[in-house]
Order: C-alpha cells, then structure tokens, then sequence
C-alpha cells in the first residue's frame, strides 16, 4: 500500500512540475529563442532590469501562432513574436489584442499596426549565411543560382517556408530577385525545385548552431546571425547578400488577447522599444525600429552600403495575402 501511495505521489509531483516551472515564470514570449536575433543578452537584460524571468522558446512564427490560438480559451502565453507577416495573421485571427508601448509613436507608420496589434521591434536583411570552413575549400557562393551547383550538394539549408517567417522571406527575395512577382511565384517555386535535386536541409526551427557546427554549410539567413557568428564564434563566417537581389524583412511584437500577465507584458514591450532595448538590438547586429543610427563600431562590421542596395523593402501586406497560394504550391510541388 506505501508503495501504491509512492507511486501516486510521485505521478502528482511529475503532472505538477510544467505547471510549477510555468507559474516560476513572469511572462511567456512565444518564439524567443535564445540563438535568434540575440534575444539570450534581451532577455537577460530584462530579467536584470524588470526582474521579471522569461523562458526561452524555440518556437518558429508559424509555431507561435498556432499555439496561440490553439489556447485561445485558456491562454498562456502573455507574447507573441512574429515575422511581419505572421503578426497580421495573428491580428486577423483575433489572437491578439491592440497595445502601443512607450516610443510606439517614434516607430514608421509602415512598420507598425495603425491600432497597436503588433509593432516591429527590429528588421534585418536576407542573404547567405556561410561556415567557410565547412565548404571543403569550395567558393563563397555569391548569387542565389549558385546555390543551384553540384558543388553544394547537400550543403544548403533554408527553414520550412510553410511554417517559418525566415522560410517564405527567404522564398520571396528568390522570387522577386529572378523575376517573379507577389501575382507570380513560378521562379521561386521552380528554384526550389531545382535546389530540392540538390539535396538541401530543410529544419523547421533556428538553425544558428548547425551553421556554426558546420552541420549546414549555408544557411538562407539574416545578416544579424551571421554577423552574430563571424564575429563572436570560432571558425570563419560570411554574410552574403546574393548578387541578384535580396529584402528586408521586419519582425514584430504583439501581446496576446487575454495574456494571463498582462500588465507585465506591457512593461515588456515598453522595454523592447526604449532606448536601452533598441541599444541591444543594434549591437546584435539588428536595424533598430525606431530610428536610432547604428554605432560607429557596429556600423564598421556591416557588408558596405553598396551591397545592402541590392536589398529592397517590401509591401510585406501584399506578401502576406498571396502567402497561402504560395505555401500551397511549395507543399504540392516541392516537398
């Protein structure tokens, strides 16, 4: 009989603890994982400066959302962290409710929701993220087609543009780069077709580590992570804006309707566009969203201008109402 009462005491101890260690935490951010954008020195700051503790969460965009709405009724998270388009989703959805933090007033109309539902809190460029050392002393490519060669077969990797902002951004610089339109995604399309015969990588989630592990040799990324790598992990990285044309993509902030720790939340989200927050953006390498100019020293560790030319700002409205007919066509004819 004591053993039977072990046994269930200690089933209870174990159905208690995600509930106990969920409670331990002050506020819960859907896809703030630590190897993205730097949001491991964001977070810490927080914790420093609000005292508030914020799990990691290795969530995609497309993760977060769902989660989101699939506790709609019984909500946990408190918010949301998106590409741009996946927080218009959100709105749309009704999975959030409208704030404005403090500064929101300092941030480009375009760069935000006219009533508060998500703000953008940094953006970054697409391009190449490359491990060198991992390329077996073959060339940095230098233009999407490249990635098309023989020579990297096997060596490319690109998140699930079904289910990862950074994957239908990814998707979109290839499109417009070979001639496509938001009412044509045929080139896009047809490159990832030719690319799956090369046998590509195609995670779901950050892949920061693989890259830097030179599990993936070249990984469709942000300038902010390969930055990140060349200048702070061993081994010799690159960023690459390839030689047809890239985009710049923003990444937004939403708290959540119904968030169980609202008003937190809210200092949250104060905190990410105050002058101190911004500052730790840029010196992850991220363009801040408010308009601060980047430091000096880290401006110095950016491609030259002439080469974030070639990456152009997007109707990121228009992408995200023709990126369903595109995810349809990457699942029918692609994976």
């Amino acid at each position: 009989m004591k053993a039977v009462r072990l046994i269930l005491a200690l089933l209870g101890l174990s159905l208690l603890a995600p509930l106990q260690s969920a409670k331990a935490a002050d506020v819960i951010c859907y896809n703030c994982p630590p190897e993205w954008a730097d949001w491991a020195s964001m977070l810490k700051a927080i914790k420093t400066d609000l005292n508030y503790d914020i799990p990691h969460d290795n969530k995609n965009s497309g993760q977060a959302l769902a989660q989101i709405l699939a506790e709609k009724n019984n909500p946990v998270g408190d918010i949301g962290y998106f590409g741009v388009t996946f927080g218009m989703k959100a709105k749309a959805q009704d999975a959030l409710e409208p704030y404005k933090p403090a500064h929101w007033n300092e941030v480009p109309a375009g760069l935000k929701d006219p009533d508060g539902y998500w703000t953008t809190i940094h953006s970054g460029t697409l391009g190449l993220f490359v491990n060198k050392d991992a390329l077996g002393g073959k060339p940095v490519p230098a233009c999407w087609k490249d990635l098309l060669k023989p020579d990297y077969r096997g060596m490319v990797g690109y998140l699930d543009p079904s289910s990862a902002a950074v994957g239908y951004v990814g998707a979109v610089a290839i499109n417009l780069a070979l001639g496509g339109s938001a009412a044509n995604f045929s080139p896009a399309i047809d490159f990832f077709k030719e690319l799956k015969k090369n046998d590509p990588i195609v995670p779901k989630q950050t892949s920061y580590a693989r890259v830097v592990s030179g599990e993936v040799p070249i990984l469709l990324d942000y300038d902010f992570n390969a930055y990140r790598a060349k200048y702070s992990e061993k081994g010799n990285f690159e960023f690459v804006i390839p030689c047809e044309g890239s985009v710049v993509f923003p990444y937004v902030v939403g708290l959540v309707k119904n968030a169980p720790d609202r008003d937190k939340a809210k200092k949250v989200l104060d905190y990410l566009l105050s002058d101190k927050g911004q500052a730790i953006w840029t010196n992850a390498y991220l363009r801040p969203a408010r308009p601060i100019e980047l430091p000096e020293a880290v401006k110095a560790k950016f491609l030259p201008d002439s080469d974030y030319a070639r990456a152009k700002a997007v109707d990121w409205g228009e992408m995200e109402n023709v990126q369903k007919s595109f995810v349809d066509r990457y699942l029918a004819e692609v994976r």
